[in-house]
């Protein structure tokens, strides 16, 4: 592993409806997602900068991608995340921690997304 960079340079949430997982994405971040195919791979992308700190990602729908609530978890950086998680169980999702501090380190939340995963959102405030 390169030590000139941060590890993770790239997610995928895995689900099994893309258009219902896209439209709760889209609705709590509020952000546009782009829907590709590459393959056997229907993809729904996370908008992203180039050269921007922070991984960028797709939610995936494929035969060996399961949704779940247990393993690795992502972190999405929110500049308000009692905004966020307001939005979560309207969409179909569900809050497992409201906002929580983590001492020097900010803020966190943790949802399940309308697919069963669970996701946490981090912000400084």
């Amino acid at each position: 592993m390169s030590k000139k960079i941060n590890p993770v340079s790239w997610f995928e949430l895995p689900v099994n409806d893309l258009d219902r997982a896209k439209a709760f994405y889209e609705k709590i971040f509020e952000i546009e997602m782009t829907i590709s195919e590459i393959g056997p791979l229907k993809m729904a992308w996370f908008p992203s900068l180039e050269g921007a700190p922070g991984a960028a990602g797709t939610l995936i729908k494929a035969n060996s991608y399961v949704p779940s609530k247990e393993g690795t978890m992502i972190y999405f950086s929110v500049d308000d995340i009692d905004l966020v998680l307001k939005k979560v169980e309207s969409e179909g999702g569900k809050i497992l921690n409201p906002k929580m501090s983590i001492g020097e380190y900010g803020f966190v939340g943790h949802f399940q997304d309308c697919e069963g995963n669970r996701v946490a959102l981090h912000s400084n405030t």
